[in-house]
Order: structure tokens, then sequence, then C-alpha cells
């Protein structure tokens, strides 16, 4: 019978929503928790070390975009699979994105062995950052291909529901790297003192241990997907063309998105020292609340494609409302813990910082209370509802529009033109955040983006 409320009243979609929410926020903070353990350990070790690794971090960001968008790509459309119960097309599905995922990688290692050194001059022009960056880049590299995959498995896993296996990972992880970065980073209990090096083979290890804890549970315990059966990685026409019209935009957004990210901190890096110290400190602590919202546009695809899936249209309505007012909610529960821990956050810095750092840096934290309300609603909304309802090419015109047409001329302009304060370039940066919410709700109310992705011949 179909829901026809407002908002949905089914109990178990709740339960559902909050437990997925839950265990993917506490994925996402551990494997958060791993790059901020390598920058801390790094820093202390060494200062060209932490900028070498931090150079080809922005390779790896690219990479780590590739990655999100082909595996929201495979969630939105294996996810009405399972919503009609259909696991077939889902592990056809998998494998056409599983060889889509190793060509990217293959081309993307090529590259960086080829031409590294032109690849680090994008970033810099010291050359000790540049070697260093160099000895880092030479073993983590290898890591692309290792993370595009197991991204991918964890995508078609959570497009069926199942999540606490990546949680249960990424701790896995988190605790293999953090170990062997101390002992090869410092050289303890025996070990030679590799530095930056020993810091690329810790996470090389780990990323390897992901894959294979991966494969073994997909293998052996998994009862949902059974991916490993024959004729998975069998070609599909069809299914590679419908994966196609949603990856295609949806990778192309997401891929020149994460070009502008270098731009807007390049401006950051034109002001002040104390408004650069101020804005790392801030954006710390915004990424660790912001890791909550990436969940939940992570859970609303998955729960919008399956409700899309079972092709009851008034409960996929009352699902997306439901999910877009419990966005706003979340976004003020997170914009007002933000604004209550600035002070006590802020007081581990006193006496590093300046007092004019300390005040940006507050005033930067009060901003970014803010931004987090707009964000928390926009982002679920554009990704999670929009496009995990199969609304790829509306999500990727909104973002190229709002990034390449407003956030980065408007930045720009506000930091080199018309010189305003700090506060205020920072507030262009993050102004999409704000303006994004107002096409996105226009959209979601209209209700064209859901759009059934699902084909009756595939098996």
């Amino acid at each position: 019978m179909s829901n026809t409320s407002f908002f949905t009243k089914d109990r178990s979609f709740y339960k559902t929503l909050f437990s997925m929410l839950l265990i993917v926020s506490l994925q996402n903070l551990v494997a958060f928790s791993v790059n901020m353990a390598d920058n801390i350990m790094l820093g202390s070790y060494s200062q060209n070390a932490l900028s070498g690794a931090a150079t080809v971090n922005q390779v790896f960001f690219v990479v780590q975009q590739f990655a999100l968008s082909l595996g929201n790509s495979l969630v939105a459309l294996s996810s009405q699979y399972w919503g009609q119960k259909r696991p077939g097309p889902i592990r056809t599905i998998t494998g056409i994105t599983i060889k889509v995922s190793a060509a990217i990688g293959v081309i993307i290692i090529l590259i960086c062995l080829i031409i590294p050194d032109g690849i680090l001059r994008i970033f810099t022009t010291d050359p000790l950052i540049i070697e260093e960056g160099k000895n880092y880049l030479f073993i983590i590299v290898w890591t692309f291909l290792l993370f595009l995959i197991s991204s991918v498995l964890m995508a078609a896993l959570r497009a069926v529901g199942t999540v606490k296996i990546s949680f249960y990972i990424s701790v896995v992880s988190l605790i293999v790297n953090v170990g062997i970065n101390y002992t090869l980073i410092f050289g303890k209990f025996g070990f030679p003192e590799m530095g930056i090096r020993g810091a690329a083979i810790g996470t090389l290890i780990s990323r390897i241990l992901e894959l294979v804890i991966l494969i073994v549970y997909i293998a052996k315990y998994d009862t949902k997907l059974r991916l490993f059966t024959k004729g998975w990685l069998v070609h599909d026409s069809g299914l590679f063309h419908d994966f196609l019209k949603i990856a295609v935009p949806t990778v192309g957004a997401s891929v020149l998105w994460s070009v502008s990210v270098p731009l807007q901190t390049a401006v950051l890096g034109h002001l002040s020292a104390d408004a650069i110290a101020a804005n790392s400190v801030a954006t710390t602590f915004y990424q660790y609340l912001k890791v909550v919202v990436q969940a939940m546009s992570a859970t609303s695809a998955v729960m919008i494609g399956q409700a899309i899936g079972r092709g009851d249209i008034e409960r996929v309505k009352s699902d997306g409302r439901t999910l877009s007012v419990i966005c706003v909610g979340l976004g003020v529960v997170l914009g007002a813990l933000l604004f209550a821990l600035k002070n006590p956050l802020l007081s581990l810095y006193q006496d590093s910082f300046t007092p004019e750092a300390m005040q940006i840096a507050e005033n930067f934290l009060i901003i970014m209370s803010f931004v987090m309300v707009g964000m928390a609603y926009q982002m679920p909304v554009c990704f999670g509802i929009i496009q995990g309802g199969g609304d790829a090419k509306w999500n990727m015109a909104v973002n190229l529009i709002s990034t390449w047409c407003i956030v980065v001329p408007l930045s720009f302009m506000s930091a080199f033109w018309w010189k305003l304060p700090v506060e205020w370039v920072v507030l262009c940066i993050q102004s999409d955040q704000f303006f994004k919410g107002i096409p996105a709700f226009i959209h979601f109310r209209k209700y064209k983006w859901m759009k059934k992705l699902t084909r009756e011949t595939a098996r």
C-alpha cells in the first residue's frame, strides 16, 4: 500500500536511515583520521616531508574524486535494482565500474611515473619539497589503483545496504597505517628511519590490506550481492550505456570541481600568515563535522534509489521530503555544535597562535557554523536525493555553474580586486553552500529528478 502522507511514517525507514547514517559517519571519520595522523607524524618529523606529502595528496585528491563519483554512479543505478531485489544486474554494473576504475587508475599511475616533476611543479617550485614529494609519490602511486577498486567494492555493498564491513575495514586500516608509519618514519623497534618513504609504505600496506579484506568478505561471507559469481565481468552493452549516462556527468562535475579547490586554496595562500593559520585550524574542525553530512548524502542516495526501484512514486516523494527536512535539522545541530565548541577548540592553540590569528580563527569558525547549515541541506539534496534519484545532468550543471561562474570569480575578485577582509573572502569561497540550496529546493519540489534507470532485460 502506498504511503501518501507528506512525511514518511514507516518506522523501518527511520531505523534504516539512522543506523546507516551512524555507520557511514563513523567510517568517514576514521578515514579522515588516517590522513590527520599522517600529517601529524610527518609534521613532527620534517616540514619538507609534510609539504612533500601534502603536494602529492593534491594528486590523490583528484583520485578520490574519481573514486567517489564512480561509486556514486554505481549506487544510483544499483540501488534501484536492489529495490527490485535483482542482484544480477548489480554484479554486472560492479564489474563495469571496476574495469572503468582500473583503466583510470592505470592512466593516472603512468602519468605520475612518466612526468613526476611536471606534476609536482604544478603545486610547488621548491626543489627540496619536490624531491621529498617524488620519494613519496613513487610508492604512494600504487595505492591509487587499490583505492579505486576498494571504493567501487564498498559502493556496491552500500547499494545493497551493507555498510558495517566498510567501517571495520577503515578501523583496521587506521590502526595498521598509524602503526607502520610510526615504526618506519622514525625508525622504531629496530627498523630503519625512512621518513616520508616510511609514511608511503604504511599507506600502501594498509590499502593492500583493505582490498584483501574486502575480497575475502565478498567471496566468503556476503549473502546479498554474491559478486564473484560466473559472468560478473561479462560485458553488457545496455548496462554499460546506462552506467555511462550517470557516470559521465557525475565524474565530469566532480573532477572539474576538484580542479577548482587548489585555486580557492591559492586565494587564501596569498593572504596574511595569520589568515592561513586560522583557516587551517577552522577548516580542520569543519571537515570533522562535514563527514556526517557526506554520510547523509551517501545514505540518502541509497534509500532514494531503492525506493525508486520499488516503483512506489508517492513513497519516493515522501521519503525525499522527510530526508530534506532531516538534513536541515542535521545542519542546525552541527552548526550549533561547531559554534559552541569554537572557544574550547581554539584554546588548544592559544600558546602557538598570535592574538590576531586567534581572532581570525574565531571569526572563521562563526562563519563555518552558518555555512554548515547550508551545506547540510544542499549537499544531501543535490548529491543524495537528486543525483541518487537518477538526475545526474542537473546536478552537474548546477555545480559547474556555481563553482566556475560564481565561486571562483567571486573569490578572486574579493581577495585581489576588492581586497576585502579575510572573513569576507572565506565567505565568498563558501558562498555556494548557501545559494545552491535555492535551485536545489525548487528542482526537488518539481520531482522531475525521479528517473527509473533499470531495464527489464538486464540479468
